[in-house]
């Protein structure tokens, strides 16, 4: 088995943009069913607030110094390029929220073996659906419809539990060298960093199965005495 880890953000929209483009490049991948997809935790923006805050029109404009025109204009070209991905973005329903308890509950998730299907169902809540995906109801009711315990999930969402690993994913992404999401580790040894084209990723991802998996060399020269198949004559 190979073992691809991506750090992204449920609030990132380069990181849904990614995460279609690797799923493409996997699909075209001939060992694709030896690879074990692990989604790790990163927060774009650790200190912004548990309830829904400013638009993300008006959150861009205020950090970048634009107008809401030019904020709108650099949204618009980032949801074409998701269009092309297969991806419908409504960014001007989300709001910038603390993507944290997300975060803790895609790793409860991991533990059913549903977590790419809740990230999936975040990343579609947040980008086309405009939920406030920091909203303890809305969490439950994503884990619900994608097959997670209720009680359990509430319970976690209730609580501090997986606190720890989403720490831990944040810490090993800064001893890596981590600035950026999508961020994707393959076999514990490649890095490649953004939303790159789907043949980025297939490359990556070859490169990194033909070095785990060499070839054998044949040591003789010419060839010896062999059976092959029932044709074996004495």
């Amino acid at each position: 088995m190979m073992q691809v880890e991506i750090w992204s953000d449920v609030v990132c929209p380069w990181c849904y943009i990614g995460k279609r483009r690797f799923e493409r490049a996997l699909a075209d991948f001939a060992a694709r069913d030896q690879v074990v997809v692990v989604w790790r935790s990163y927060q774009l923006d650790p200190q912004s607030p548990r309830e829904a805050g400013a638009t993300v029109v008006e959150h861009l404009a205020h950090r970048y110094g634009t107008s809401l025109a030019q904020a709108a204009a650099t949204i618009g070209q980032v949801s074409e390029l998701a269009a092309q991905e297969g991806l419908e973005y409504h960014l001007d329903r989300a709001r910038r929220t603390n993507t944290f308890d997300a975060h803790r509950l895609l790793h409860f998730a991991a533990q059913h073996g549903r977590q790419d299907a809740l990230k999936e169902r975040l990343l579609h809540a947040y980008f086309t659906e405009g939920a406030v995906v920091s909203e303890a109801a809305t969490l439950l009711q994503l884990a619900v419809e994608v097959g997670l315990p209720a009680a359990e999930a509430s319970a976690v969402l209730a609580s501090t539990t997986y606190s720890d690993a989403v720490q831990a994913d944040e810490q090993r992404a800064r001893d890596l060298g981590i600035q950026g999401v999508p961020f994707f580790v393959v076999a514990e040894k490649y890095g490649v960093s953004g939303a790159q084209p789907a043949a980025v990723f297939k490359s990556v991802l070859e490169r990194a199965w033909a070095e785990a998996h060499p070839p054998l060399t044949l040591v003789a020269t010419t060839s010896g005495d062999a059976c092959e198949g029932e044709d074996c004559a004495l």
